[in-house]
């Protein structure tokens, strides 16, 4: 007997409310089928459920035998605990984004370089030893020259690259 009206509805799911739930899964199970062996690599699943996704790139141009297969991997990954995988797919899915903020970073670093001068320049090369003075500042030196001009050029992608592989985050 339920001990509180919050069991009392977990335990009493309407079969339609089943029904999407399961087809959820389904969704879910033939999107971790359709990933690349790399990406899977990525992706900390449990020995049997590797197999089950072996069996699938067998099966995969035989349409109804895969549905069959993704829907018996559904119920199996309803007994799994899901938080690991849905962790490594945010991963893989934030990549793009993860890029394009160091990018921005790298971008907004070589103008203040640019335009701050000697302070921020010697605090830069104390934060990355791996950096040369003389050859950042050449670059520094290059990149303000074309900025004054209003011709960006060689000279200021030069210091993105230097800044791109000096840097870490």
């Amino acid at each position: 007997m339920p001990d509180s009206a919050a069991e009392f509805d977990e335990e009493l799911k309407s079969k339609s409310e089943i029904k999407r739930e399961m087809h959820q899964m389904q969704d879910f199970a033939l999107k971790l089928v359709k990933l690349s062996k790399h990406q899977r690599s990525k992706i900390p699943f449990p020995e049997d459920f590797k197999q089950e996704l072996i069996l699938a790139d067998k099966i995969i141009n035989k349409h109804e035998a895969l549905r069959r297969h993704v829907r018996h991997m559904a119920k199996v990954l309803c007994e799994m605990d899901l938080e690991p995988i849905n962790q490594a797919l945010d991963i893989m899915a934030n990549k793009h984004q993860q890029e394009t903020a160091k990018f921005v970073h790298l971008e907004s670093l070589r103008d203040q370089l640019i335009d701050k001068g000697n302070d921020f320049i010697e605090e830069v090369l104390n934060e990355n030893e791996s950096m040369e003075r003389q050859k950042l500042r050449q670059l520094i030196r290059q990149a303000a020259k074309e900025k004054k001009l209003e011709k960006l050029g060689k000279g200021y992608r030069d210091l993105f690259a230097y800044l791109k592989t000096h840097i870490t985050f």
